[in-house]
């Protein structure tokens, strides 16, 4: 008798299609919330909505974004020390469908909104680190190649959910039906849940506890994680000054000053570590503040130009009537089309456009796509502009995404001192997190500028940064170490 050949996903483990079925649904559910969360926020009473001033919206978003990806930081220390990545991902999942169900609950009460935020961002913490462990963990150490095109086949399961939920979600919400679309989003994690059940069988070992778990430490790191904030929080409301406005700029402050003070740990302190390591973090400080201010742009899309395709666009393509939250899906599908397009460009060009080149070009055109926004912005007080308008700004961001996201974490753990190795690609993320919670504030230029000159203002600061990289880009290579070759034909 044959031996029984063993199943594969598209040459893959077949443990990859648990993976990709468990991301896809939990990125429908992120991003399909994500689409919708500033309107409903910005939207009336009358409408079912919490009546939020726009800008404060903004702000929410923006700071909800940064949460995120902060909490992935000690999501990934729980899953190595405590949980191991397996059970994290489930109780991440968990954590994320009780937010959205608490969401969907049809009262006039924001508590629920707020509940079930705070779970997203808990469950997120746990899940969205953890996957990408065990999609690496799926390989032998040797086998880069696969593990490579392996996370090509992951990152597809991210865009999909991405594209398919602003419609789907969209259209839910359409005509003030908020809670009803925040219910899609609890189908879509519950679903990727029951993918992650039943083909948990397929994960074998992957991503089991740590051999030694201290009990009680998970205990302890909760009630200090969720206990400090909640008196904080207690004490501030006590005071009666507490709004959502203050409480947005001060998580916003603290982001900033934990990066800053991540960012001064590492280069006062000894550590042993050597010259060249402290040269190549002075470069990746310089990489990262770009970074900071390509996210502070590039991740208004769910708050600015959301707001923008609902009061001064034209929703109809080719012919078909759109929903506001529908224009969030044209990244994602730019993002499926040219990441191979992208992928081979940089292959063919090898090692003679450098990092800080790709970062520099990645920040112009971030910059020019708010150009384009400044002129749409400015057509609008005419009355509402073509869909059209959009989809060139979501075009040439991508293009700037396509320079800048790739690449970013490959250089982090280039640069990253022997004694950070670990830590400094978590650290990627906290640029997010700094960018987002930045770009949630800018909406309070609003008060004194309009909106064409609001993106231009935004516009000038990434195209300035970009060309200041390009100047100093032999300066930051050398820092680098970064060696100019000719690529390969």
């Amino acid at each position: 008798m044959r031996p029984k050949q063993e199943k594969t996903f598209f040459g893959h483990p077949r443990a990859l299609a648990t993976l990709f079925g468990t991301e896809m649904w939990e990125r429908f559910s992120w991003y399909g919330l994500r689409a919708i969360l500033a309107t409903f926020m910005a939207a009336s009473p009358a409408q079912q909505g919490l009546g939020l001033p726009d800008e404060t919206a903004q702000a929410v978003v923006g700071v909800y974004g940064a949460l995120i990806y902060l909490v992935a930081l000690p999501g990934g220390w729980i899953a190595d020390r405590i949980l191991g990545a397996r059970r994290s991902v489930f109780l991440g999942g968990c954590l994320i469908l009780l937010g959205h169900v608490s969401m969907a609950v049809p009262v006039t009460s924001p508590l629920f909104i707020w509940l079930g935020l705070l779970l997203i961002i808990s469950g997120t913490g746990l899940l969205k680190p953890n996957m990408s462990v065990m999609v690496g963990r799926l390989y032998p150490a040797e086998d880069d190649g696969r593990r490579d095109a392996g996370f090509s086949l992951f990152y597809l399961s991210i865009n999909l959910g991405a594209f398919f939920a602003p419609i789907v979600v969209g259209w839910l919400a359409d005509g003030d039906r908020w809670h009803l679309a925040f219910s899609a989003a609890a189908v879509g994690m519950a679903l990727g849940l029951v993918q992650y059940v039943r083909g948990g069988r397929g994960l074998r070992a992957i991503g089991e506890p740590p051999a030694h778990v201290e009990h009680g430490k998970l205990g302890r790191l909760v009630a200090l994680g969720v206990g400090a904030p909640a008196i904080a929080l207690a004490a501030w409301a006590a005071t009666g000054t507490l709004t959502i406005d203050r409480l947005t700029v001060a998580i916003t402050v603290v982001i900033v000053l934990v990066t800053v003070g991540y960012f001064a740990y590492i280069m006062l302190g000894s550590h042993d570590l050597t010259e060249d390591e402290r040269i190549r973090m002075k470069a990746y400080i310089w990489l990262f503040a770009a970074a900071s201010i390509f996210w502070m742009i590039y991740d208004l899309a769910p708050s600015k130009l959301l707001f923008f395709a609902r009061d001064h666009t034209d929703l109809t393509l080719f012919g078909i009537g759109i929903t506001p939250a529908t224009t969030q899906a044209f990244n994602p599908l730019f993002i499926i089309i040219f990441v191979p397009v992208f992928a081979a460009l940089w292959v063919r060009l090898g090692t003679r456009v450098s990092t800080p080149q790709k970062f520099a070009f990645a920040l112009v055109m971030i910059g020019v796509s708010f150009v384009v926004m400044a002129v749409a912005a400015a057509l609008a007080g005419n009355g509402r502009v073509s869909v059209w308008w959009l989809v060139l700004v979501y075009l040439i961001q991508v293009f700037g995404e396509l320079s800048l996201s790739p690449v970013g974490l490959s250089v982090t753990t280039k640069l990253a001192p022997e004694a950070f190795k670990s830590q400094m690609l978590g650290v990627w993320f906290i640029a997010f997190s700094v960018g987002d919670a930045i770009g949630g504030q800018t909406g309070r230029l609003g008060r004194v500028l309009s909106d064409p000159a609001y993106y231009l203002v935004l516009a000038s600061m990434a195209v300035v940064a970009g060309l200041a990289l390009f100047m100093f880009t032999r300066q930051l290579r050398a820092m680098m170490a970064e060696h100019h070759e000719p690529a390969m034909r």
